[in-house]
């Protein structure tokens, strides 16, 4: 007789198994065998109904209702606003001479004793008045003349002096309806809109799109330097996202979906759109031969960068160790253990950032750490599922081999100064995007993307620079018309 007919499963006596006819005792294993597969389907499927954004990458705005809330911080018994000894915002005062009128007013009597007061204040209190009067465009008229020869009668008409504007419309006009769209999200017809009641410009939705066309082609050369700057970097965050593009002009046939990505550092941003994300796109974006150290989610098209100069995001970690903890049995316990690793990580790396603990001590006390996490992680990998094994059991197995191929990638930061922990700085600027694309609900052409893809370039490097987007805007229209190259997007050396 085989083991399973002489050893009772659990919570079966031994005296009533010894009873039960072997067929029987058979039918009991088998049943008790598909009661531990479908018990293991279950957990699978309800921790997919539980998935949210504390133990996932799904937004909070896609958490399923009775999602518990985040652990909120402990309340503060500090008082509501400014603390003792900071620095106050104050608004900032134009300039006297930027004043169109100043006006001084001397008190008369003294508020205490009506006695009569003279004199002047070496510092008066200065109080501003900004308005803004209505906008009336400037419209140049130029008139051109078609005149009849008195000798063979051929009709001449004359042609615009080369320094007027053939478009029609100056360089800062073009530059603000540029500057609506990619800034506020506004579609065609309510940049038309806002030009009519703004300015009193009237114009056509063909008459934005083309403007939008000039703005994306003047700014095209410095986003291409641009995208070689941060390809040249030591230090690149990238990201992608998802994007909506039509077949407006052929561009889309498959009707396929758009990608949009970024690499970020910290002076230059730079976008891309395509409609596909693999590795070769991911190489467009980084250049072929880069050689810098990559910050990113574990997302594979990133796979060809070397081991040794990767960093991979912590904040995305956690969010698994989260859903690991939420587990039961073997796979809950890792998962809290792992967790507690990474946020005792986190504890040394914010007394880093401020200062209270040096480089070299965090490296010694990391390395516990790591070995810690390298145990648990092999441990949880210890599992061997079968093909098409769907349970928790298998999934955490599987992420537990998936983050030991990448181990060396979880600590680059801890040995390179400059590097981060956290994917933060790429997923900060493509946020830029996604609300984009929820206003714009996407572009209709692989014009369009384009025009986004360059335009969030020079929205979100010029604000890391601390530089006017609009005047930069206008100088590139202005480059464009009289065809030299537009004012650079690169940092000042």
């Amino acid at each position: 007789m085989d083991e399973q007919n002489t050893s009772p499963p659990p919570g079966i006596p031994q005296l009533d198994w010894e009873v039960t006819p072997a067929s029987v005792k058979a039918l009991v294993v088998v049943f008790i065998e598909r009661m531990r597969v479908f018990e293991e389907q279950v957990e699978f499927l309800k921790e997919r109904l539980n998935t949210n954004s504390r133990n996932s990458s799904k937004p909070p705005s896609q958490d399923p209702p009775g999602t518990p809330p985040k652990p909120g911080r402990k309340k503060s018994k500090r008082k509501r606003g400014g603390q003792p000894g900071h620095k106050g915002h104050m608004r900032v005062l134009f300039p006297p001479e930027q004043c169109a009128r100043i006006e001084d007013h001397r008190p008369d009597a003294c508020k205490k004793c009506g006695g009569k007061l003279a004199g002047d204040d070496p510092n008066p209190q200065r109080h501003q008045v900004v308005e803004i009067p209505p906008v009336t465009p400037t419209v140049e008229e130029h008139r051109l003349h078609a005149l009849a020869c008195g000798v063979c009668g051929t009709v001449t008409r004359a042609v615009l002096p080369g320094d007027v504007e053939v478009v029609g419309y100056g360089p800062r006009l073009t530059a603000i309806v540029g500057y609506m769209a990619i800034q506020f999200g506004a579609s065609m017809r309510k940049s038309a809109t806002a030009m009519s009641d703004l300015f009193g410009v009237q114009m056509a939705h063909s008459t934005v799109e083309l403007m939008r066309h000039e703005q994306s082609v003047a700014v095209g050369p410095a986003v291409d330097e641009a995208l070689q700057y941060v390809q040249e970097q030591p230090v690149v965050h990238a990201d992608e996202t998802g994007f909506r593009q039509g077949n407006g002009d052929g561009g889309n046939p498959g009707k396929l979906r758009a990608w949009l990505w970024v690499a970020a550092t910290s002076l230059v941003v730079v976008f891309r759109i395509t409609l596909s994300r693999s590795a070769g796109d991911a190489k467009a974006l980084l250049g072929a031969n880069f050689a810098g150290y990559l910050v990113s989610d574990r997302y594979g098209g990133y796979g060809w960068v070397r081991m040794r100069k990767r960093q991979l995001c912590w904040s995305h970690l956690l969010r698994d160790f989260v859903k690991l903890s939420e587990r039961t049995g073997a796979s809950g316990r890792i998962g809290k253990r792992l967790l507690a690793e990474g946020r005792q990580l986190f504890v040394l790396w914010g007394r880093v950032k401020d200062g209270t603990l040096s480089r070299g001590v965090f490296r010694r006390r990391v390395a516990p750490i790591r070995k810690r996490v390298r145990v648990l992680l092999e441990e949880g990998a210890g599992y061997e599922p079968k093909k098409g094994d769907k349970t928790t059991r298998a999934k955490t197995a599987r992420t537990c081999k998936n983050l030991l191929k990448l181990e060396p990638a979880l600590w680059l930061f801890v040995r390179v100064e400059g590097v981060e922990p956290t994917n933060n700085e790429a997923e900060r600027n493509v946020r830029w995007g996604v609300i984009l694309r929820r206003l714009m609900q996407g572009t209709q052409s692989r014009r369009g993307s384009e025009f986004v893809a360059r335009m969030l370039t020079v929205l979100l490097t010029l604000r890391k620079q601390n530089r006017n987007v609009l005047e930069y805007l206008t100088g590139a229209i202005q480059a464009r018309r009289i065809d030299v190259a537009p004012p650079s997007l690169l940092p000042a050396p």
